[in-house]
């Protein structure tokens, strides 16, 4: 990793994209229930970050494809960690919303 790999930021669109191709995938927002009704990527789900625990609950295999977002990416980024520590094999940070270019569900 170079010093200029600190400062990039993840593409969301292109993070959606790769969801949309992946068989079995989840689109997972983990910004509070509040955020997520305000708006979110139609076809996501919502698990607040301070709930992750509960993600072995809803996904049981390890090997889901996750595509985790939240607002700017930091708290998604957060959630990866505890996701991968969990044992996930397949979750990605994708970013955050703000940098969305697509159509918004409310």
């Amino acid at each position: 990793m170079g010093f200029f790999d600190f400062f990039r930021r993840e593409n969301i669109d292109q993070g959606v994209e790769a969801f949309q191709a992946a068989p079995g995938g989840v689109l997972l927002d983990v910004r509070t229930p509040g955020e997520f009704a305000q708006g979110h990527i139609p076809g996501s789900v919502n698990l607040d970050v301070s709930e992750i625990a509960q993600a072995a609950e809803r996904f049981p295999q390890k090997d889901t494809p996750l595509f985790v977002y939240c607002r700017s990416g930091a708290r998604s980024g957060q959630a990866v960690m505890m996701l991968k520590q969990m044992g996930y094999t397949g979750a990605v940070n994708i970013g955050g919303i703000m940098d969305y270019h697509g159509q918004i569900e409310r």
